[in-house]
């Protein structure tokens, strides 16, 4: 799913390590640009839209309230008055953390809608060159495929390269949460694949989540393949740094006290993900009670402790993966701290049996992917610990007997 996949030259990394001047130089020629949104961009249309309207001669609440204040104002409209405000604002209302679940999916198939059709009018501009008519066609087909029926799509951000959350289950009413955090090269066009569907953000969400109802079919579970912050491109500076990871964790905190209910969350995060993971640790709230990790990079600190969060930190790494070789380290910014599956960082060191290479661990039939769905359900006490690890099951409550690969 990442270029880490694809594009294994871990000098790459080293020199990265050592040339802390390019970071200088990228900080002062260009890095503010490229990651500036341009007022023109929609979601910024449609929240700057949202500030300046009115319902029945009263002003809308701020956007960016405290998602309780949100779902009050929400729960005090009628159904009408709900379907009016996601047609006007689709994308404000489509991203908005506190607004209704179901009205969330409902705003963000208007956008699609809008987006998928001024995409294909971009297909036939003459404007464009035959590159960028090509570009607008793959862009238009996966905002047809995002709209099929039966998905449900909790954030959608057509600007750049594109953001998207889609929900596996009902989330309303689920038990337990589960929240797949991807890494390098996420975005709109590779949230999905038909050619190692497993790699991608929704084929390991799907994967988990048919994991997780083999696991407990009586448990009301949900999981959330969460494309929804700006990864890094490829095998460069952004992915040897916490810059993208910093923005990431701001939104993924922002998801997570948003969610309804009260249900258990727990985080899965992949390679550059569980960079992103570990900079939102400290300022997750109570309910996210794991967070695992596989094929990590680092997680920004020494040790587990140090992430600072009352939740489980789970990690696993396969045999096979090429990121061990990376430098576990942090010089001037540059990389990303300790190997989480390392004795002196401190996680519960999970099987990763039958995983292969950097993106096998949501295959199907994996003891990595097994792992990951009896943490997913709260079956602490069933999971398969590797051999090196003498501290993985202790002190575990759940259902189940432990076991080891």
């Amino acid at each position: 799913m990442t270029s880490f996949d694809t594009s294994p030259q871990l000098n790459v990394w080293r020199a990265l390590l050592a040339l802390a001047v390019v970071f200088v130089m990228l900080a002062t020629t260009g890095w503010t640009a490229l990651r500036a949104h341009p007022d023109s961009a929609p979601l910024r249309v449609s929240l700057s839209s949202w500030e300046h309207g009115r319902l029945h001669g009263h002003r809308l609440p701020d956007p960016q309230a405290a998602p309780a204040l949100l779902t009050r104002f929400f729960a005090g409209l009628t159904a009408r008055e709900r379907a009016s405000l996601a047609h006007r604002y689709p994308l404000a209302v489509g991203n908005m953390n506190g607004a209704p679940v179901p009205l969330r999916y409902r705003a963000n198939r208007i956008a699609l809608t809008e987006q998928r059709d001024l995409e294909r009018a971009r297909t036939h501009d003459s404007r464009l060159s035959p590159a960028g008519q090509q570009v607008a066609g793959r862009r238009m087909h996966r905002y047809e495929a995002l709209l099929a029926p039966g998905r449900q799509i909790l954030a959608f951000d057509p600007q750049g390269s594109g953001r998207v959350a889609e929900v596996f289950g009902d989330l309303p009413r689920a038990e337990r949460v589960s929240v797949v955090v991807p890494g390098v090269d996420t975005d709109l066009l590779t949230f999905q694949k038909t050619s190692r569907r497993y790699t991608a953000p929704v084929g390991m969400a799907t994967s988990l989540y048919a994991a997780e109802r083999a696991a407990s079919p009586a448990t009301r579970t949900a999981v959330i393949a969460w494309a929804d912050y700006t990864a890094p491109a490829g095998l460069g500076i952004d992915s040897a740094t916490a810059m993208r990871a910093e923005d990431g964790a701001v939104r993924l905190n922002a998801l997570v006290r948003a969610l309804p209910g009260s249900a258990s969350v727990s985080l899965f995060c992949h390679s550059y993900g569980s960079v992103v993971c570990g900079v939102a640790a400290h300022a997750l709230p109570r309910r996210v009670s794991d967070i695992a990790v596989a094929a990590s990079p680092g997680m920004r600190v020494a040790n587990a402790s140090r992430l600072r969060t009352s939740a489980r930190v789970w990690a696993m790494r396969d045999a096979d993966d090429w990121i061990q070789d990376v430098p576990y380290l942090e010089v001037g910014g540059f990389g990303h701290g300790a190997d989480p599956v390392s004795p002196a960082f401190g996680a519960r060191v999970l099987s990763a049996h039958g995983a292969r290479g950097h993106s096998g661990y949501f295959e199907p039939g994996t003891e990595s992917l097994r792992n990951f769905a009896e943490i997913g359900v709260g079956a602490y006490r069933s999971v398969h610990c590797a051999r090196q690890d003498q501290a993985c099951d202790t002190e575990l409550s759940g259902t189940g007997t432990a076991g080891r690969a």
